[in-house]
């Protein structure tokens, strides 16, 4: 008899793992979301995401959408949660989600399931917010009930990496629950599945892979700054330090830094810290440098603009992209977002394409928002403006400005074509 497991949130991570799980034949499959909208997407076997493929084939598949808990989580063998963990605007964690989930899996809760964790979180949240909530059911966790910890590592829009060959990391209360843990993961993945000693370990491993991320790009981003000034190429630097075989990893600068972990995930452990009277300067003051990238790259704009002796009101500035990275039609933490709040605090006249989000874009198609702005902010490293965004068509429609937040045109050719071109760092 097949065991039963139920993925609460079917977003960008929970959908495609309930898929992975589901596919491989060996469980009953049950998708629980409050998303009315997910729902109906999935029973008509389209995908409530862009990175998944649009048809699904839930037919053939051991998998029931449902919005009613007492459907699914009575029967559940496994319970995994998979809801956000973002932080709010005085960027401390938001564990309302994770709250509000485990009151409602403690409702129903019952000897012998294994509650597991994916969402990101700060070492301790596994023991001192999740367990006494689950435990107000009379269970004891670790011997009546397993918690565990398997951090995401969902990379939307990547075509090579995916949930079933990134390995992955679990840590539980018990070492029987880690073995329990890791063997369900072993059942449905082709990656390798790492049994940490403890579930604070765990859940430390996504915090690092993320901060060490958001640490190296604020500091190429503050090298943009500095070396700007002192006339260095730094995207040659960086080319040039990346000959070296090792201990060398290359990171780029940009426009900011977006999505739903790098930005969000440091300022947890920054608020743990806190808490225990630790400050991690080093993590905020990397978050700092990379939440002023918006700011900076509207500034190159201004002084474009400056030198090209053309009045703020006399233009019109074109924003091409919004989603926080290229191809996905996400817009979490977009710095994008920030470059179009600064531009129109500054009361800007701004034109907005996306090809991926057309509930923002203002309008229709890239030939448009050329034909209306002389001067252009890349925000995002779309396929189809990197193709597109070429000399002879910026020439055409007479584009007398570009900056590129994410340093992906041919600058050599826009500088020869008379357009004022500025990525950052070079």
């Amino acid at each position: 008899m097949k065991q039963t497991v139920t993925v609460i949130g079917l977003g960008y991570v929970g959908f495609p793992l309930s898929l992975a799980i589901a596919k491989s034949g060996k469980y009953k499959v049950f998708g629980l979301t409050r998303n009315s909208k997910n729902i109906h997407s999935i029973k008509n076997k389209l995908a409530p995401i862009d990175n998944i493929t649009a048809s699904l084939d839930i037919d053939k598949l051991d998998l029931t959408v449902t919005s009613k808990a007492q459907e699914c989580l009575p029967i559940s063998d496994f319970i995994v949660i998979c809801v956000p963990t973002p932080v709010n605007k005085d960027h401390t964690p938001d564990l309302f989600p994770i709250v509000t989930t485990s009151k409602l899996i403690a409702k129903f809760l019952r000897p012998n399931q294994v509650i597991i964790l994916e969402s990101s979180v700060n070492p301790g949240v596994c023991e001192e917010v999740i367990l006494p909530i689950l435990e107000t059911s009379g269970l004891a966790g670790g011997i009546d009930f397993e918690l565990s910890h398997c951090p995401e590592r969902i990379n939307p829009g990547d075509p090579k990496w995916n949930v079933y060959n990134i390995a992955r990391n679990v840590g539980s209360l018990t070492k029987k629950g880690n073995g329990i843990t890791a063997n369900f993961y072993r059942s449905f993945l082709k990656a390798r599945v790492y049994e940490m000693g403890n579930l604070k370990e765990a859940e430390s491993t996504k915090i690092l892979e993320n901060t060490f991320r958001d640490v190296n790009i604020a500091l190429v981003n503050e090298l943009a700054q500095s070396f700007d000034k002192m006339g260095i190429n730094l995207l040659n630097v960086i080319k040039g330090a990346a000959n070296k075989p090792f201990a060398f990893m290359v990171h780029y600068p940009g426009c900011g830094v977006g999505g739903h972990c790098i930005p969000v995930d440091p300022y947890y452990l920054i608020q743990k810290a806190k808490e225990i009277g630790f400050e991690q300067k080093l993590m905020k003051t990397a978050r700092q440098i990379n939440n002023n990238m918006p700011k900076y790259t509207v500034n190159l704009l201004l002084k474009a603009l400056g030198k090209s002796h053309i009045n703020l009101k006399d233009i019109k500035v074109g924003i091409l992209g919004v989603t926080y990275k290229p191809d996905v039609a996400d817009t979490r933490e977009s710095p994008a977002i920030t470059v179009l709040e600064i531009l129109k605090d500054k009361g800007i006249n701004v034109e907005i394409f996306d090809p991926f989000i057309q509930s923002i874009s203002t309008v229709k198609n890239l030939e448009e928002i050329l034909k209306q702005c002389k001067a252009i902010i890349l925000c995002t490293a779309h396929k189809s403006f990197v193709t597109n965004l070429t000399s002879e068509k910026l020439t055409e429609y007479k584009t007398k400005i570009l900056i590129d937040g994410r340093n992906c045109l041919d600058s050599k050719s826009l500088s020869q074509a008379g357009i004022y071109y500025k990525g950052i760092g070079f």
